[in-house]
C-alpha cells in the first residue's frame, strides 16, 4: 500500500517502509509550550529524556515513568544538542557560551570545547559520542547570526566545522573542513561511517540541503570522502538517527524522514510541526522521541534504535 495510512501519520513511499511500523501506532504529542525544540536525549537509566528549548534558554526533561515534564536546567546557555556518553553522562552543545560540556554524575559542568587553534568556536550544535571515548561536533553559526538563539558575534575562525575531541588527551581536531552549515551528525552501527547534514540553505537559497556520508579512518581520528548519501525533498534535514538495520530516521520540515541504507526515501512520520531532532527511547529502544518546534512526541516503532 503506498500513500498515506489514514489516521496514522505514516505515509509509505516504498514497500520496505511498512515493515517499520505496527498497524495500530499512533502519533503521540507528548507535551508543548516550547518555542524550539531540540537535542533531545534518553537515559535508560532513568527512564527520562533531556531536550532543549533554544530561545527559552532551558532544557526539558520528560519522564517515561509518569509522563511529566518539569524544567531539568534554567539558563542553559541556549543549548542545543545533546547526548549520554558511555558513563551517563549528558554531553550537551551550547550557542550562548559557544562550548561542549559534559554535566557530571554530581551536577557539576565541565567544558570539553570551547575554542579551536586558540580561535573561539562558532556555536556547536549537534554531537555524538564514539565507543573510543572520543566526541564529535558540528559547529555552524547558527548562534553567532543573531541575539535568538545565542548572541550575535563574527565567527573567529571564519568556517563551520566538523571536530574531534579526543577522549584520552582532550585535544580538539578539525576532522570536516568542507562543509557550509554542518549539522545533525552519527555514526553507522560498526563506527565505520560518519553522517554528516549539512544546512547550508538557511542562509543560501542554492546551498546544500543533504547528508553526507563520511569514512572514518582506520585509526579512528579523521574522516575521508564524503559524498552525498541523501537530498532532503522537505525543507532541511537537522538532527537524525540509525535504527539497527541501517535507515536513518531524520528530522525534515514535514516530520521525520526514513532512509533506507542505500539512501532512498522509503516513508515518512508526519508531524504538524517542523522537526528539529530525534532519538529512540524505551527499554527497547523502539520508541522515538521527536523534538518538534513547540512540542515534544512519540510514535512505537517496529524498529530498534542503535544504542
Amino acid at each position: 500500500m503506498f500513500g498515506e495510512m489514514e489516521g496514522t501519520g505514516f505515509e509509505v513511499i516504498d514497500p520496505e517502509f511498512e515493515s517499520c511500523f505496527i498497524g495500530h501506532a499512533r502519533i503521540e504529542r507528548l507535551w508543548t509550550g516550547a518555542r524550539w525544540s531540540e537535542g533531545v536525549a534518553y537515559f535508560a537509566a532513568h527512564r527520562y529524556a533531556v531536550w532543549s528549548d533554544i530561545p527559552n534558554e532551558r532544557m526539558m526533561r520528560w519522564d517515561e515513568t509518569d509522563g511529566s515534564v518539569s524544567v531539568f536546567r534554567a539558563q542553559s546557555n541556549n543549548s542545543n544538542g545533546n547526548t549520554v556518553d558511555r558513563q551517563g553522562r549528558l554531553v550537551t552543545c551550547e550557542h550562548l557560551t559557544r562550548r561542549v560540556t559534559r554535566t557530571e554524575h554530581d551536577g557539576s559542568i565541565t567544558v570539553l570545547a570551547d575554542a579551536w587553534q586558540g580561535k573561539r568556536l562558532n556555536s556547536p550544535n549537534d554531537v555524538v559520542v564514539k565507543s573510543d571515548g572520543s566526541i564529535w561536533f558540528t559547529d555552524p553559526s547558527y548562534g553567532i547570526l543573531s541575539d535568538y538563539e545565542g548572541r550575535m558575534a563574527d565567527s573567529e575562525i571564519g568556517a563551520c566545522h566538523v571536530y574531534r575531541i579526543d577522549g584520552d588527551t582532550g585535544a580538539v581536531t578539525a576532522v570536516g573542513t568542507d562543509f557550509v552549515k554542518p549539522n545533525g551528525l552519527a555514526f553507522s552501527a560498526d563506527e565505520a561511517h560518519l553522517f554528516v547534514a549539512d544546512t547550508g540553505a538557511t542562509h543560501d537559497a542554492g546551498g546544500p540541503r543533504h547528508i553526507r556520508k563520511m569514512r572514518v579512518s582506520a585509526d579512528g581520528r579523521a574522516l575521508e570522502g564524503g559524498e552525498v548519501f541523501a537530498e532532503c525533498t522537505k525543507g532541511l534535514f537537522d538532527g537524525f538517527r540509525l535504527d539497527t538495520d541501517g535507515r536513518i530516521w531524520s528530522s525534515a520540515q514535514d516530520g521525520v524522514h526514513c532512509l533506507a541504507a542505500d539512501g532512498r526515501l522509503i516513508g515518512k512520520v508526519h508531524i504538524p510541526e517542523i522537526v528539529a531532532n530525534v532519538c529512540f527511547a524505551g527499554p527497547k529502544r523502539n520508541r522515538l522521541l521527536i523534538a518538534a518546534t513547540t512540542s515534544l512526541y512519540s510514535v512505537y516503532l517496529d524498529v530498534t534504535g542503535l544504542g
